[in-house]
């Protein structure tokens, strides 16, 4: 027996062996590693769909994100200038308010002295007036005392009427 030279009946066995071992295997083994490998398979599309969904998903939740901030910071800018624009206006309200007021006590100051100086004038006029007809009173009385100086006032108001 010659270990290179192949016989026909070793080949025979070989043969049959081979061929009852792929029927045991298509028979028994095939189907459940074929199902396996199926289901392995169908697994992994599985979470690759799922994954490529989640992607999706992702991408979706992303642009609706940033579309609300984007929203967010347009409505942010909106009612920073309405408070800009109500500060502005509180401001100008204000001012004319208080420039309305001071106008007013302004007003009333100047009625206020010019009242008072009208009353003060009037206050020195009378006091003027009355000195005024103290000194006349002492002065005639003082005129009118003596006869000679009566006679004399008599005279001179007499010229000063004919010169006139």
């Amino acid at each position: 027996m010659d270990l290179i030279t192949p016989e026909i009946g070793l080949f025979f066995w070989q043969t049959i062996v081979f061929l009852v071992l792929i029927f045991l295997m298509a028979k028994f083994a095939w189907k459940p590693i074929l199902g396996a490998v199926k289901k392995r398979e169908d697994s992994i599309n599985n979470a690759l769909t799922s994954a490529e969904e989640a992607r999706r998903e992702m991408q979706n939740l992303q642009a609706d994100n940033e579309k609300l901030l984007q929203e967010a910071r347009v409505e942010r800018d909106s009612i920073l200038k309405e408070a800009r624009q109500i500060k502005e206006k509180v401001i100008a309200d204000a001012s004319a308010e208080a420039q309305k007021k001071a106008n007013e006590i302004v007003a009333q100051a100047q009625v206020t002295i010019q009242n008072e100086k009208n009353a003060a004038m009037a206050e020195i006029k009378n006091q003027v007036a009355s000195l005024s007809l103290q000194i006349a009173e002492k002065v005639v009385r003082g005129e009118l005392s003596n006869k000679d100086r009566q006679e004399k006032l008599v005279e001179e108001m007499l010229e000063d009427v004919t010169l006139n």
